[in-house]
């Protein structure tokens, strides 16, 4: 029944720790739409996020993720709707609320021609930071992210691994309440996959929350405990992950709920190279 629940987009029940993050959510949306002259990209989205969860978004290409997540941290108003992060306004409140969001965006647009170590410390400047503070958490991040031997390195000479992982310490650098990452995983090796995941986890396991989107459901099953499935610009479920997958896989549950039919290949019959 919970699951049900879960997958119709309904609230769930819930005891403990989790009854007292579904009563304070970190980030609530309500009722978000956007569009794009003829075409609706959000329809309406409305969704909380518990404070402390490993937040995963999953959706078809074009869906909506990357537009809610956009209007979710104040760069792209929405036609209509609201959102709140740690219960500040993004749009009649941005200082506020922007000063408790870290955003790790999908195109991941840095100041290439600057350094690592020059990079962060332009963020402290712009964060307000005091030097010594961001110097000291600057060292620390490019450690733990295993960046330190190029701090010297101008970011466009980095791969996209690296490029990830230091734009990720750029999310970070100020202490965020809320972290917003859109695809953090793509074209990223193992390696820095599983740095970026350590981090994030040790991050909420301190009470910070991760949102973030992504086409990997082994990765979104693996390591997030909520997850909201955006179709067609609608939120179709969301809740906890054991109660929303209710013991199947997230790629079997996915495609139930955006309704994907399964692909037809037996026109491709001349691939089948076990004939003479």
């Amino acid at each position: 029944m919970a699951s049900e629940r879960a997958r119709r987009g309904q609230p769930l029940r819930a005891s403990g720790r989790q009854a007292k993050q579904l009563a304070a959510p970190a980030v609530s949306l309500r009722s978000l739409s956007k569009s794009f002259e003829d075409k609706r990209a959000v329809d309406g989205l409305s969704l909380d996020v518990p404070t402390g969860s490993f937040f995963g978004l999953v959706g078809p290409n074009g869906a909506g993720k990357s537009t809610t997540l956009k209007m979710a941290t104040g760069l792209l108003r929405p036609d209509a709707g609201s959102v709140e992060v740690c219960d500040h306004d993004v749009w009649s409140d941005p200082v506020a609320a922007k000063a408790r969001i870290g955003v790790l965006t999908e195109d991941l647009r840095l100041f290439d021609r600057l350094s690592a170590d020059e990079l962060l410390s332009y963020n402290g400047l712009l964060r307000g930071m005091d030097p010594a503070t961001t110097r000291t958490r600057a060292d620390e991040l490019l450690d733990v992210l295993g960046l330190a031997d190029d701090r010297a390195t101008f970011v466009i000479d980095y791969s996209q691994g690296m490029r990830k992982k230091i734009a990720l310490a750029c999310a970070l650098l100020h202490a965020p309440r809320v972290v917003f990452l859109d695809e953090p995983f793509e074209s990223v090796d193992p390696i820095s996959s599983r740095t970026i995941r350590n981090v994030l986890e040790r991050y909420t396991e301190t009470g910070g929350t991760v949102v973030f989107s992504s086409h990997v459901m082994e990765t979104v099953e693996r390591i997030c405990d909520h997850i909201g499935v955006i179709s067609s610009g609608r939120l179709v479920a969301s809740g906890p992950t054991n109660e929303l997958l209710g013991g199947k896989r997230l790629e079997d549950v996915f495609f139930e709920l955006v309704g994907a039919a399964p692909d037809d290949t037996s026109a491709l019959a001349w691939l089948d190279t076990s004939s003479p």
